[in-house]
Parts: C-alpha cells; sequence; structure tokens
C-alpha cells in the first residue's frame, strides 16, 4: 500500500511521514536546511513564480490555480520522478511553507496524484484529504 500525504514543513516531523519531499520553489522561511527533515526537493514539480503570484493563496482563485496548476505539471519531468518514488512503496509526505493548510499547491499536487494525472476539477480537496491510499 502506498500513502501520499501533506504536511506543513514547519511541522514537527515523524518517523509516520516516511520521504519527505519538498514541493515549494522557493525554501520555506526560517528553515535552516539541517533541521528541516526535507529527504528531496522538486522545487520544478511546484507551480511557476507566474502562477503563484497570480494565486496569492486567495481561496476565492483555488479552482482556478488548481486547473492552471494541473496544466504546469501536464509533461513536467519533476512530476514523473515524485511519481516514481510514489511507486516505490511506503509513505510519502508532500511538504509545504504556507500557512493556509487547504489552499496549496501541495494540496492539489495531492489531488492530481490520487486522480493518477488526470484533471483536478473532479475532486472537492479539504484537510480531510490529507492521506491518500494507493493501490498501486
Amino acid at each position: 500500500m502506498h500513502e501520499v500525504r501533506v504536511k506543513r514543513v514547519y511541522d514537527p516531523h515523524s518517523p509516520d511521514d516516511g520521504l519527505r519531499v519538498l514541493v515549494d520553489r522557493l525554501w520555506p522561511r526560517g528553515m535552516k536546511r539541517d533541521t528541516a527533515g526535507v529527504d528531496l526537493w522538486l522545487r520544478d514539480v511546484a507551480p511557476s513564480a507566474e502562477l503563484r503570484r497570480w494565486f496569492g493563496h486567495d481561496p476565492a482563485r483555488w479552482s482556478e490555480f488548481v486547473e492552471r496548476y494541473r496544466a504546469e505539471l501536464a509533461g513536467n519531468p519533476a512530476l514523473s520522478e515524485l511519481l516514481a518514488r510514489v511507486r516505490q512503496g511506503g509513505t510519502v509526505t508532500l511538504l509545504f511553507g504556507a500557512k493556509d493548510t487547504e489552499h496549496n499547491n501541495a494540496v492539489a499536487l495531492q489531488g492530481f496524484v490520487r486522480s493518477g494525472g488526470q484533471s483536478l476539477s473532479r475532486y472537492s480537496l479539504s484537510p480531510s484529504d490529507s492521506v491518500i491510499r494507493l493501490g498501486w
């Protein structure tokens, strides 16, 4: 069984986190690399700087952000690397730095992984979706 979780990088790490993958383009403010507990930083799987600025963590733009981010992910080699890590088994925790735990790229990315790379618009993502079990 495979699990994909999301978690703020600032939250304490746990052995249950499995492989901890930072999916933000920028390193989290005030976080030291040697204490972050990040196993892999896939900055290229994060939304473009332009898309991040446009979204601005505005919940009213969430649905449109998810669709635009999905379009950016199409053919993204960093996504292939992430999916390969997920398929290796165990737990993968997608780490993000945003304060908003419901409207951030890690939640959107988790939904994309859940859908097998299909459109995210079919899914209503919420904090209750923080763990996904995949039957690959």
